[in-house]
């Protein structure tokens, strides 16, 4: 079993297992990533046979309905599409092995091409908009949350509830309308879609950035009053400590870990959220692209584009449960 080594002032820190067993690090780092192999697997077979179970002919789609049977079954037979659907899923997975992701059937360029084309511009697009959602937050939710502790300014608190109520229910692609009715049509102060420069990112990034910010507020809130009335809280205000020092190093820490799992969740839902949003925008993201992929029927295109969102989010869970594990080695001590 795992031990701990305490130190004045310093959080537990994991020592190395008993009897000769596996370093609990590297057992919990073990069984990450082989949750998210697992994960990963069962992600790009369910992509695979939901871009397969799409309605209509892809080849039909795009050649048009006027092209003449046989080009439309020598273009099934060069993709391979002819073939039983095992034969067409292991294919699929030799091209994931290789790097080789296929042909879009629309443009006929390679599906790797249109991808480093387009993931730059979601990418900045969720980072920014998470950046500014946990910037606001944490402050706001700490704020309120000493502020109405124990019941006190209770308008505060029936305020911070109905913002933050509202703005955590409003889907992303509604607001990222309303904000550009309000900001682009009617006032004319900020650019409608596209990205040009930086005034383009304004509305998209507060469009996603609303909703998990709120959510993340409500719930650094309630931690921040839990861990306000803790007992080395207590003991910390009874030094007469500065309420700078107090509420940075002793709050502050302790709630991290509600936050950062929150904040995992946020992220998650930022990357899911831009596919609306970047469509509301005309943001040329992966988003944009994947609808419009699934419109034209472009399954190869759909699968990696899907394939890129799911394994985003496999990515940003692996990282969340690594840094709640330095943040707090506890966790590590349970599962070993």
């Amino acid at each position: 079993m795992a031990t701990t080594t305490l130190t004045a002032g310093q959080p537990p820190r994991l020592a190395t297992a008993r009897g000769g067993g596996p370093h609990p690090w590297r057992a919990f780092l073990l069984r990450r990533f082989g949750q998210f192999l697992l994960s990963a697997f069962i992600l790009l077979t369910a992509v695979f046979a939901l871009a397969h179970a799409m309605p209509g002919d892809p080849v039909r789609a795009a050649l048009g309905s006027k092209a003449p049977p046989e080009v439309v079954t020598a273009d099934r037979h060069r993709l391979g599409l002819d073939k039983s659907l095992w034969e067409q899923y292991g294919h699929y997975l030799h091209g994931l092995v290789t790097g080789n992701l296929g042909d879009s059937l629309i443009t006929g360029l390679p599906v790797r091409t249109l991808m480093t084309r387009v993931m730059p511009a979601t990418i900045e697009l969720a980072v920014a908009a998470f950046v500014l959602a946990v910037l606001v937050a944490i402050p706001v939710g700490m704020l309120t949350g000493i502020a109405t502790r124990d019941g006190r300014a209770r308008p505060a608190h029936v305020a911070f509830a109905a913002v933050t109520g509202i703005l955590s229910s409003i889907p992303e692609f509604l607001l990222a309308a309303g904000l550009v009715f309000v900001f682009a049509v009617s006032f004319k102060a900020l650019p409608v879609a596209g990205r040009t420069d930086l005034s383009s990112y304004i509305l998209p990034v507060i469009s996603l950035a609303a909703g998990p910010a709120a959510l993340l507020a409500r719930i650094v809130r309630v931690e921040t009053q839990r861990v306000l009335g803790e007992e080395y809280m207590r003991t910390a205000r009874s030094k007469r400590l500065p309420g700078r020092l107090l509420y940075t190093r002793h709050a502050l820490p302790n709630l991290l870990t509600a936050a950062l799992t929150v904040s995992g969740l946020a992220l998650s839902s930022l990357l899911a959220g831009t596919v609306l949003v970047e469509t509301v925008f005309a943001w040329p993201g992966a988003g944009s692209q994947l609808v419009q992929s699934v419109l034209a029927k472009d399954f190869p295109v759909v699968q990696a584009m899907g394939l890129f969102f799911g394994c985003a989010v496999l990515l940003v869970n692996l990282a969340v449960d690594v840094v709640i594990a330095v943040v707090d080695p506890r966790s590590v001590i349970k599962e070993s």
